[in-house]
C-alpha cells in the first residue's frame, strides 16, 4: 500500500501559462521522489503598462512517499 503527499508549488513564465507549469513540474521532479501527477488550482498574469508580463500557475503536486 502507497503512501502520497501532496505539495502546492508556484511557477511563472515569461512566455506562457504552459511554460510555467513546465517549469514547475520539472523543478518538482529535480526536488522530489516519486512524483505521480499534478493539477493546476489556479492562474493569473502580472499586467504593467497594459501588457501582460508574467504568466503564473499554482498547482499541487502528488508525490509518493518512499517506504
Amino acid at each position: 500500500m502507497a503512501v502520497a503527499r501532496v505539495t502546492e508549488i508556484t511557477a511563472s513564465s515569461n512566455k506562457s501559462f504552459e511554460d510555467a507549469l513546465n517549469i514547475g513540474i520539472s523543478r518538482a521532479c529535480e526536488t522530489l521522489k516519486n512524483v505521480e501527477g499534478a493539477w493546476v488550482q489556479d492562474q493569473k498574469v502580472i499586467i504593467k503598462d497594459g501588457k501582460i508580463v508574467q504568466y503564473r500557475v499554482n498547482m499541487k503536486v502528488t508525490f509518493i512517499l518512499a517506504e
